[in-house]
């Protein structure tokens, strides 16, 4: 047996032993259950990346306003900008008024504005051509947090995710967490997240990933749907 094959083997041996299975089962049901939205979403998600330009940068935009504010007030804000010009051009006083719906707005106007400068080349806006020079999914993220003020590993994850290079990393929010902790995946939701902790929890949950049979992306889904009761970005 291959190497790789059979530590995959251990490891699917070692996470059935500690799995809760009433809950395992649970996700595979809701899998079951809503696997054509998550195909549709996954395929929205590939084809963002194939957008235009401004596109492109409007979902980098979009993973700058989560952060402690809800994903659904955070695109509501970027779809404003985005029809009336201010996500492409406005200063940091103009487009404020627009992120009284996510928090921290005075921060995130001032990161918008900074990852635009960011994403512009020979003075176009060009994020897709700037990530595409840059390595697998890993050295993008990598890239990311190093670079884009504003973001943070999970709105790093986010921002890939939702541009179709989602399949090997997580999303850790808390509704990931909550489930992975009753799934047994971890044994305790930590307080704070480190680096460290992070990568961690999203190695545990690619385990968990792989022994399932749910890629990474889908299962942030169907974990995600279970708590909220929808798909959504």
């Amino acid at each position: 047996m291959p190497e790789k094959k059979q530590k995959k083997n251990i490891e699917n041996n070692e996470i059935s032993k500690k799995i809760d299975k009433e809950k395992h089962e649970e996700i595979l049901k809701i899998y079951k259950e809503i696997k054509k939205g998550i195909g549709k979403a996954i395929e929205g998600y590939k084809k963002a990346w194939k957008g235009t330009e401004k596109e492109v940068f409007a979902e980098m935009a979009f993973c700058i306003l989560t952060p402690q504010s809800k994903a659904k007030n955070a695109w509501q804000a970027i779809t404003t900008l985005v029809e009336n010009g201010l996500l492409y051009n406005g200063k940091p006083e103009e487009i404020v008024d627009f992120l009284n719906i996510v928090r921290f707005k005075n921060n995130k106007s001032r990161y918008l504005v900074e990852l635009r400068e960011l994403m512009t080349k020979d003075g176009k806006l060009q994020p897709k051509k700037i990530l595409s020079e840059i390595g697998d999914t890993f050295e993008k993220r990598k890239w990311i947090l190093k670079n884009i003020k504003g973001m943070g590993l999970k709105e790093a994850n986010h921002v890939l995710r939702n541009l179709g290079f989602g399949e090997n990393i997580a999303i850790l929010d808390r509704h990931i967490l909550r489930n992975l902790k009753s799934l047994n995946v971890i044994s305790e939701i930590p307080k704070t997240i480190t680096e460290k902790k992070y990568y961690e929890i999203e190695k545990k949950m690619r385990e968990y990933s792989n022994f399932s049979k749910i890629k990474m992306d889908e299962l942030d889904l169907v974990l995600w749907y279970k708590e909220a009761g929808e798909i959504f970005k």
